[in-house]
């Protein structure tokens, strides 16, 4: 049978080691100096070697120490990583999503919740980001799952659609009345407020722009769709925002939508996972609640 006496202080010679110091190790484990040094002591003799150079200021490790050392912090290591991962086998795996904080807010919440529901045990990390660096990380493999507007090229991406979103302007009917021009010459005359040029869907609305030959003259830019909706509600200006994200207030008139004589071409947005390597069977099992809950 193995002889495991010297076990215990094996976490003592390694904070020596460490400190250089017995009483810097003797603190940074809370006991008394002379408990170390006995220790050390203990440990020499049980091996039949010297492990430490004592000097006026600390300690240095002898060859065999050096030994000593680098395979006891090794065993520690592993013993460390077992013991992770025992603990990530108690619960049913991990599942990490990207998406941009407006698709986050008024898409991933729902299929999110049921996930959580079915699968309390699984752990999920959410990465808030814009589509393009959703689609990015997933391509590295940093992430399993991402919510964004459909690629034109999928490549090794597999892609779940959820249907599509409907961009549209919308302002108070008081500034509406306030411009007092004909629909297609808002451009012209109001405030156009937009999200930041490195936005996707600023992206898609410069396509518009350019197909139509348009050129807003007064443009306000924001970095995120919660603050264009505000400011349309407050009446700044004439806001580009998803419809179904003000569907309460265009139902309550208190946001009208600009009927544009050319609408702007709606997206499809879906989940991607990357089917280049092994699917984690956590990307599976939210996929198959997209058909339960109607994506």
């Amino acid at each position: 049978m193995e002889n495991f006496d010297n076990l215990s202080r094996y976490k003592i010679f390694l904070a020596v080691a460490e400190c250089k110091s017995i009483s810097k190790a003797a603190a940074q484990l809370y006991i008394s100096q002379p408990a170390v040094s006995i220790t050390v002591k203990k440990l020499e003799e049980n091996l039949g070697t010297t492990l430490f150079i004592r000097k006026a200021k600390g300690v240095d490790l002898t060859e065999k120490g050096r030994i000593l050392y680098e395979n006891v912090k090794k065993a520690f290591r592993t013993l460390s990583d077992t013991e992770e991962a025992i603990r990530l086998q108690q619960s049913t795996g991990h599942l990490r999503i990207a998406a941009s904080n407006v698709l986050c807010k008024y898409f991933l919440m729902p299929y999110l919740k049921a996930f959580t529901g079915l699968y309390p045990d699984t752990d999920i990390s959410i990465t808030c980001t814009s589509s393009s660096a959703a689609c990015s990380m997933l391509a590295q493999c940093n992430i399993d799952l991402a919510l964004a507007a459909k690629p034109d090229n999928l490549g090794t991406t597999v892609y779940h659609s959820l249907g599509t979103i409907e961009y549209v302007f919308v302002c108070t009917p008081a500034y509406r009345n306030k411009l007092n021009c004909d629909e297609d010459k808002i451009f012209e005359h109001g405030n156009i407020i937009l999200l930041d040029k490195d936005n996707v869907s600023r992206r898609h609305l410069n396509h518009y722009y350019a197909q139509n030959k348009i050129n807003p003259l007064h443009i306000l830019e924001v970095n995120e769709m919660d603050l264009l909706i505000e400011f349309a509600r407050m009446g700044i200006g004439i806001s580009c925002v998803v419809k179904q994200f003000v569907a309460q207030e265009l139902r309550a008139g208190s946001l009208i939508e600009i009927n544009l004589s050319e609408p702007i071409a709606p997206r499809e947005i879906g989940f991607l996972y990357n089917a280049i390597k092994p699917v984690n069977e956590n990307i599976l099992k939210f996929i198959n609640i997209l058909a339960t809950i109607g994506g």
